[in-house]
């Protein structure tokens, strides 16, 4: 699989009133916070439905990137039916809440790619980004930058090929994040022409 800028992958036309539903996706340590972070910062209109975790938070995590949670009660919230979408990874559980965006926001959905299938399931017109890292070696140094250890880095290097693999059948657009400010813009770029398609349907 090439790692090349971004590109469509599947054709979209939304034409639905409702609120533009975006999914970021991407194999661990490529960056899908800190990028869905700027594009809070930079769109007034993108709301992120915080997602749920079973895993410990790491020494680099200031607490606010997931909902924290023990399984007990993770496990609870399934049975509430209160996600809507979750998974298993590598031994800990990640889900993403039903979102109830304030009116007039659109989506912003931060997950696994395990996820994305149970969301578009959910909602079909969702736009699905996959965000890449520049190479496998940079992807290594990022996990291990943030603090990960040796054998949970070896872990995500070797579920990436089948992540990304997943992830290119699921979707709308790949981007590559080689620089924070430059792939932030490009989604941005992207969201506006979905919205300019809800605006002005053709």
């Amino acid at each position: 699989m090439g790692l090349g800028r971004s590109s469509a992958l599947n054709s979209f036309v939304p034409l639905s009133a409702e609120p533009l539903v975006v999914v970021l996706i991407g194999p661990g340590g490529v960056g899908k916070g800190t990028v869905a972070q700027r594009l809070l910062e930079l769109d007034d209109h993108l709301w992120l439905s915080r997602s749920w975790t079973t895993r410990p938070k790491r020494s680099t995590e200031h607490g606010t990137e997931y909902i924290f949670v023990d399984r007990a009660s993770f496990e609870a919230a399934i049975d509430d039916d209160r996600f809507l979408e979750w998974a298993e990874f590598h031994g800990n559980l990640y889900g993403t809440p039903l979102p109830t965006p304030p009116e007039g926001d659109d989506v912003l959905l931060e997950i696994e790619v395990q996820g994305a299938a149970q969301v578009l399931d959910a909602y079909p017109d969702a736009v699905v980004i996959l965000l890449l890292p520049p190479s496998m070696g940079q992807l290594e140094e990022r996990l291990r930058r943030r603090g990960d250890e040796d054998q949970h880095v070896s872990m995500r290097l070797s579920s990436t090929p089948e992540e990304l693999a997943k992830g290119q059948k699921l979707a709308s657009y790949v981007v590559v994040n080689d620089e924070i400010e430059r792939a932030t813009h490009e989604i941005l770029s992207i969201l506006e022409r979905l919205r300019q398609l809800r605006r002005h349907p053709s």
